[in-house]
């Protein structure tokens, strides 16, 4: 089983930086491939970036591509999310989430565990 606790997120102003951090309990990280997911009320939850189990392979939502980074370190059990150039349509809960196989899925389903999320507001 693995825990995760997302950090990190916060108020902004557009055009600003955040970095969110999720840190995974378990000895089994590195079997997982992470992803970062958004959600705003009234929506459904969003695939942002994606990376695999060994960090080789990367995918973004189109709306984040050459804004926002996912990188993973297996060695302190950790998956973070570099966003720049932030913008009001940003504004979510953003959650972290495990899957268990090679690549990360951007079906919300294909994942078995989930962060409780941390919210990220982006003021105009």
């Amino acid at each position: 089983q693995v825990q995760l606790q997302e950090s990190g997120g916060g108020l902004v102003q557009a055009g600003g930086s955040l970095r969110l951090s999720c840190a995974a309990s378990g000895r089994t990280f590195s079997s997982y491939a992470m992803g970062w997911f958004r959600q705003v009320p009234g929506k459904e939850r969003e695939f942002v970036a994606g990376i695999s189990l060994n960090g080789g392979s990367t995918r973004y939502v189109d709306s984040v591509k050459g804004r926002f980074t996912i990188s993973r370190d297996n060695t302190k059990n950790t998956v973070s999310l570099q966003m720049l150039s932030l913008k009001p349509e940003d504004t979510a809960a953003y959650y972290c989430a495990a899957s268990r196989g090679l690549r990360a899925p951007m079906s919300p389903r294909s994942y078995d565990y989930w962060g409780q999320g941390t919210q990220v507001t982006v003021s105009s």
